[in-house]
This record gives structure tokens, sequence and C-alpha cells, in this order.
């Protein structure tokens, strides 16, 4: 059994979950391990409200880009299956606050301020796919604030 100690508890931002759905990506196996170690207890996964709404979103354009039938369907089906392997922290007060001032402060999109700001409630990783090209100027308040990219996590 793997030490999961560094990564024992994450909040996915939406970039990650997508990975999943996307059967070439290179990150698509580290997802499913996640999902999987998540599955058996070995690590907790969890996500914000408004991750599940981007992941909605997102899903179903790249289900639509696939050409698959029904795209939204398929997007809903995705997203009560991540429902089933992750638990969905209720936004309160301290992250609505918290992720605002991130706003202010990072410039970066308010979705992965939620993110960041969910982590910290809840003592977690907050965990990103890669560096996006809006944190490049901010990466290092960003590190500050303990965020983790998929390819720096053992599972």
């Amino acid at each position: 059994m793997r030490d999961y100690s560094t990564v024992e508890r994450l909040v996915l931002d939406t970039s990650v979950i997508i990975e999943y759905i996307i059967s070439r990506s290179m990150y698509r196996p580290r997802v499913a391990k996640l999902f999987r170690a998540a599955s058996t207890g070995e690590i907790e996964l969890y996500v914000s409200p408004i991750t599940l709404s981007e992941t909605l979103y997102i899903a179903s354009k790249v289900y639509q880009a696939a050409r698959v039938q029904d795209p939204n369907s398929e997007a809903l089906d995705f997203v009560e299956w991540v429902k089933k392997r992750v638990k969905v922290v209720e936004i309160n007060e301290n992250i609505i606050f918290r992720a605002g001032e991130l706003k202010k402060l990072l410039y970066i999109a308010l979705p992965d301020c939620y993110v960041i700001a969910t982590a910290k409630d809840i003592e977690a990783i907050p965990l990103f796919k890669t560096v996006e090209k809006e944190m490049e100027p901010v990466l290092k308040e960003l590190r500050r604030l303990g965020l983790k990219f998929l390819d720096e996590i053992e599972v």
C-alpha cells in the first residue's frame, strides 16, 4: 500500500476531473488512480459545487466535440459518477469571502479561487492539472497557498 500522507485530502479542480474523460490524455491514468484510491479509502477527494457546475459545462463540450450522440446526458452521467467518488463541500461564508479575497489578490479565475478557498477551509491540498497561463505571474503565491499539480503527486 502506498503512503498517501502527502495527498491524503485533495480538492480537485475541474481540469483534473475532465482529464478522466479524455481517453488520450497523458494525465488520464493518474486521475484514474486518484479515483480508485478514493474509492478504496486510501485518499479523500473533495470538490466545490462550483467545480461540479464547471465540470458539467466542460464535459458537455468535450462530448460534443467527440460527437457523442447526447453530450448533455453524457455530461450529467459523468457528474453523477464523479459525485459518487468525491465529497462535495458546501460553500460557507469562509469559503465565499476567502474566494473573493483570492480573486482580488491573484486575478485568476473565480472557480480556481473557490478550489483554493475550499481546500483551505477543510485543510486539504488544492489540486490542478497544470500551471495555467494566468497562474504564472502569481505562481509563488499559489505555492504558498499549497497548490499542487498532477505531475507533483504520487499515485
